[in-house]
């Protein structure tokens, strides 16, 4: 099967969605499928570099993000290298620009096109204006919008697919949650992140990876510190990303004093991630508007348990004590750290580990996902039988 995936972020751009599509390419390919990546322009991506099988497209920065990107030109240019790579499937992963060259596409070529739908918009709404410009009326009508005629539609999530019933999406909508690629999570560490970062082998640590931004909440964890410190005096917290929040962030860990307890990484590549999960003792988020979590599974992966809030998502997730714990409340969150802290073998059975690393990889991903684009090309043929009974 020839599969063109259309999306306004991919690689080197660092985001839950760039991981996503980079795993899904590279587990079909494994499964003998051809994968072609139609994309935008990357400030760090010289021109001349050449990327087998990724085609980029002349954009500029978001409006409100503007380390994501979108299309400015391209729609003929895109539909002339689909038909050179005589496409099977068109699969969207953005509601903006390549979007709708993708949606374009598979019109033009007369095949199916699927999506994607990652981003629950109205938590981001107070990025645009400060949350004055748009409302959730405008998310809905604009995923409406895009969605009307989609042959079918993947949703990560039951908290995504309830939303998109709830616009009134009329597509077929199956959850299909993002698979990791277990084996870079498994492997030896390649790097002492304590040691670089001068960690003593027995201090407990607890990590927090993920874009910086407000939505994360990675300020309820830093205000939680010296409460933690209280009973555990060595604790250490290392937040991993950069985004908006990050000088805030820093302020707030300089203002409670919390000196070394507080260590901010920066941006680290993705293919070096998994020695900062096996740095830690536990990950932990506070963040309320995850619909897939892609750096919970990560984290599972690695084996380190986790103690994430509370969501419908997540409690779906964390189905038994050995993978981890939600919370609902800050005071929650701090007993459940200490729990594991004070206790950390006493939730080792690897029997619920080993089924849930099943459900999470990224061969589970690509089973699933394959056998989606076989089920929308014979929906697609069924609706376009129905057409043409119709029109005459």
């Amino acid at each position: 099967m020839n599969v063109g995936i259309f999306t306004d972020t991919y690689f080197p751009q660092v985001s839950g969605v760039a991981t996503s599509i980079k795993t899904l390419k590279e587990n079909l390919e494994k499964k003998g499928h051809a994968v072609y990546i139609f994309t935008t322009t990357d400030p760090h991506v010289d021109k001349d570099t050449v990327e087998p099988n990724v085609f980029r497209f002349a954009s500029v920065p978001f409006v409100s993000f503007t380390d994501r990107r979108i299309a400015v030109r391209g729609l003929f240019h895109a539909l002339q290298v689909a038909k050179e790579l005589q496409l099977d499937i068109v699969h969207t992963q953005t509601e903006f620009s390549m979007g709708y060259i993708g949606k374009f596409v598979a019109r033009n070529l007369k095949i199916p096109c699927v999506h994607t739908y990652h981003t629950m918009y109205e938590d981001y709404l107070h990025y645009v204006m400060n949350g004055h410009l748009l409302r959730p009326y405008h998310v809905k009508q604009m995923s409406r919008a895009f969605l009307y005629h989609m042959t079918a539609v993947v949703a990560p999530s039951d908290r995504v697919i309830d939303t998109l019933n709830g616009y009134g999406v009329k597509s077929p909508i199956r959850i299909i949650p993002t698979g990791v690629d277990l084996t870079k999570f498994s492997q030896p560490t390649t790097r002492n992140i304590r040691k670089e970062l001068n960690i003593k082998p027995d201090q407990p640590v607890l990590l927090s990876l993920s874009r910086v931004a407000y939505e994360k909440k990675i300020n309820v964890l830093i205000d939680s510190m010296p409460k933690l410190l209280a009973k555990r005096p060595d604790l250490v917290l290392i937040v991993v990303g950069n985004g908006p929040a990050i000088d805030d962030l820093k302020q707030q860990a300089q203002d409670l004093k919390l000196g070394d307890h507080v260590i901010f990484t920066g941006e680290v590549n993705h293919d070096d991630v998994a020695n900062y999960y096996q740095a830690a003792n536990l990950f932990v988020s506070a963040s309320d508007t995850e619909s897939q979590g892609l750096t919970y599974i990560e984290a599972l992966a690695a084996g380190i348990k986790i103690v994430v809030h509370s969501s419908d998502y997540t409690n779906d997730l964390l189905t038994d004590p050995t993978l981890g714990t939600t919370f609902d409340s800050e005071d929650e969150m701090i007993g459940q750290i200490y729990r594991y802290l004070d206790h950390p073998h006493a939730y080792d059975d690897p029997a619920p580990r080993k089924q849930k690393l099943y459900e999470i990889s990224a061969d589970c991903f690509g089973d699933r996902i394959v056998k989606f684009y076989q089920d929308a090309q014979v929906l697609y043929d069924v609706l376009k039988f129905d057409t043409v009974n119709v029109s005459e």
